[in-house]
């Protein structure tokens, strides 16, 4: 990772860590990081954003919870290996996303009825 592709919007009511975990989270998903490319450090990103350096060790935890990244002592933090196995592929990126995206609304002020329409609206008319 070169430059920095996290951007954080300090305007926003989303907090900063949960703008770096969802962006990053998304960069791994899509494969524009890859298995073994190592992040920035801690305090490095934390620089480069403007942020203090415990808003971004959250969003690392955050993605090494979400089993996302590795981070090593030593070695810094790594994209991780895709979960192997028959076990439900992409489980762990869906709580991700579904914590983000539930972050996002209860800033905007939706309530959970608010929240659970909109995912019933997004999935459509064809949902089991």
């Amino acid at each position: 990772m070169n430059e920095p592709a996290v951007r954080v919007d300090t305007a926003s009511q989303v907090p900063p860590y949960a703008q770096i975990r969802a962006q990053l989270g998304a960069l791994i998903v899509t494969g524009q990081l890859a298995e073994g490319d190592r992040l920035p450090t801690v305090r490095q990103l934390a620089t480069d954003l403007g942020l203090a350096p415990g808003t971004v060790a959250r969003a690392y935890r955050e993605l090494e919870a979400a089993e996302l990244i590795r981070t090593r002592r030593g070695a810094g933090s790594r994209v991780a290996a895709p979960p192997a196995g028959p076990t439900r592929p992409y489980a762990s990126q869906l709580a991700t996303l579904a914590r983000d995206f539930t972050s996002s609304a209860r800033a905007l002020g939706a309530d959970t009825e608010a929240i659970m329409a909109a995912v019933r609206d997004a999935l459509g008319p064809d949902r089991p």
